[in-house]
């Protein structure tokens, strides 16, 4: 795959990115993570990583911890992978009844919460600095000057090199980048065919003028968009068929043109692919080959919305 600058940094990343939130194979309590799971998981981070990925996406959470787990047994078995991986991971969302029954879901932005989750992480990962850390979802509470804290203590300590948001509305990016001395790097979001805000609401405008790179979560919908799954309604139905006839017209499938289609734009767009079958691992960097004319890009924007550009 052809490689892109991940943000401001000196990060050479690949134009899709693995995400590893799959690869415990549906283990979600850490306590029922078993060996078939890690053996399974490492099979799938190898597939990736063969498959050319240089770019993989965490968060503490993925498998409640499982999924970090077994990508440091992963780095275990291919100690010379380390260098070649540029390795993200998210922190600030805490799941009901932790660590406590009884307490809420919520989201923790505070310098301890902050704190603890990298040196958690970099234990299951076995690694001593995490090139990428992103706050996951905004936290109501979040206190930009604490948040700053925690950045800047952890760079210092050489913990983690770069620092990006998730979910973040502009203005609350604007409002903790404020606080910071160094920049915010990434917004990872969701952004594919059906879901357009981005392009509406400053986000995508933002990261262009600020050299932020965009990251998509759910790139595909959940996979809706290669399946067709889920196309009950009209809209749906004529878009799945603007992205065959788009296929046709290319040479190529649906699912390469739904990813090629985000990464069009000039915010470069990263796609965070998150398949948990080998061969579809591979298959999906194929979308990294195409490129769209403008005019196709926009039919298929116009399919998307459902009706004319305003």
């Amino acid at each position: 795959m052809k490689t892109q600058r991940l943000g401001r940094t000196e990060f050479q990343v690949t134009r899709l990115a693995y995400g590893c939130m799959r690869i415990s194979g549906g283990v979600w309590k850490r306590a029922d993570l078993h060996e078939d799971a890690i053996r399974n998981g490492i099979r799938l981070v190898e597939a990736a990583f063969d498959a050319g990925y240089n770019f993989f996406d965490h968060a503490n959470i993925y498998g409640d911890t499982t999924c970090e787990t077994i990508f440091g047994r992963a780095l275990k078995l291919h100690p010379g992978w380390r260098e070649q991986m540029v390795i993200a991971t998210k922190c600030g969302i805490w799941f009901a009844d932790q660590p406590n029954p009884g307490d809420p879901a919520r989201y923790d932005f505070s310098y301890e919460h902050i704190i603890r989750s990298v040196e958690g992480s970099l234990a299951r990962l076995g690694i001593e600095t995490i090139d990428l850390l992103q706050l996951h979802r905004p936290d109501y509470l979040a206190n930009p000057e604490e948040i700053a804290r925690a950045f800047t203590e952890l760079r210092d300590a050489g913990k983690v090199r770069e620092f990006g948001v998730s979910n973040f509305r502009p203005t609350l990016l604007t409002t903790v980048q404020k606080a910071l001395s160094l920049p915010l790097q990434v917004n990872q979001v969701e952004i594919h065919l059906g879901r357009l805000d981005c392009f509406t609401d400053g986000t995508l405008d933002q990261c262009l003028e600020h050299g932020i790179t965009p990251l998509a979560w759910s790139p595909l919908d959940r996979g809706k968009l290669a399946t067709g799954a889920e196309a009950d309604g009209e809209p749906r139905k004529k878009l799945l068929a603007a992205l065959d006839e788009t296929a046709t017209e290319y040479g190529t499938d649906r699912t390469s043109v739904a990813l090629a289609w985000l990464l069009k734009h000039p915010a470069g767009i990263i796609p965070i692919v998150g398949s948990a079958n080998e061969a579809r691992i591979r298959d999906l960097t194929k979308a990294d080959a195409v490129e769209l004319s403008r005019v196709t890009w926009y039919k298929l924007l116009e399919a998307a919305r459902g009706e004319r550009v305003p």
